[in-house]
């Protein structure tokens, strides 16, 4: 199994073009008011779920921004739901249920590449203007009328059919790299620092102001005064500390600047 998985990580290479053009097609919907929509079913459907659910305490978005829909609904995220797959219509129902337009990005998950649900949202989602992705462990699959496919020939798995395997870990790559690239290109990091994360528990108020201490160059009791003032916003406490400006002011230039942290405390450019 671990010489096979070797397989997965050799996939992804290929369609590294691929990932990068998806990564971009999301990151400008986001700049526009857009989301980011996986749908999928079984493991496809739940590494949908993995990735839209981890987005909000890693960056500090909004849970709507990306979001996720599986066949057969949350009972299928702990239990297989029988023919749930198979359902076009509900696949299509998605993107009505979830008002997708032209500033969204549909990305169906699929190993197949053909699952009538995913195949239905992406169908409907293109009618509907969003842009589409589709990621697959295919390469025969047809990817007709798909802006961006993706496609990880991760080859035949150990157990015959099962995708959560090479499957499986070839798509979760793909999906870190569109998310977490997307959000390197909207400003929610500065270098490798999670400069967004949401502080709801012990361990990340510190991770907070241990970013604070380092990136605003203050110490520990400024740091978490300014993280109080500024509402616990480590952008805004960083460039309060930075720059000596007030909770609101210093929103204010980094609204001024895109929301990006380096140009906001020290005018140059990039993330």
């Amino acid at each position: 199994m671990h010489q096979e998985d070797r397989r997965a990580w050799e996939a992804v290479e290929p369609a590294l073009d691929s990932i990068a053009s998806a990564m971009e097609l999301v990151a400008a919907a986001f700049r526009i008011g857009g989301r980011l929509i996986y749908v999928g079913a079984g493991t496809s459907g739940r590494l949908g779920v993995l990735d839209a659910s981890e987005c909000p305490p890693t960056f500090g978005v909004n849970p709507a921004l990306v979001q996720a829909s599986i066949a057969g609904g949350e009972v299928a995220l702990s239990s297989a739901v029988e023919g749930a797959e198979d359902d076009v219509a509900a696949g299509s129902a998605v993107i009505s249920e979830r008002n997708v337009c032209g500033q969204d990005v549909l990305c169906g998950i699929a190993a197949s590449g053909s699952t009538p649900y995913v195949r239905g949202a992406l169908i409907a989602a293109k009618e509907a203007g969003a842009a589409t992705v589709l990621i697959t462990c295919n390469p025969d699959c047809s990817v007709a009328g798909v802006d961006v496919p993706i496609v990880l020939a991760v080859g035949p798995e150990v157990i015959a059919g099962s995708s959560r395997l090479k499957a499986g870990t070839a798509t979760k790559m793909a999906l870190n790299m569109i998310t977490t690239g997307a959000m390197v290109r909207w400003g929610k990091v500065f270098d490798n620092l999670m400069v967004d994360l949401a502080p709801t528990n012990d361990k990340l108020r510190q991770r907070a102001t241990r970013l604070v201490i380092n990136l605003g160059r203050v110490d520990h009791d400024t740091a978490r005064r300014v993280l109080d003032e500024a509402d616990w916003n480590v952008r805004v406490a960083v460039v309060m500390a930075r720059t000596h400006l007030d909770a609101a002011a210093a929103h204010g230039r980094l609204q001024a600047v895109g929301g990006f942290l380096r140009p906001a405390i020290d005018g140059t450019s990039g993330t």
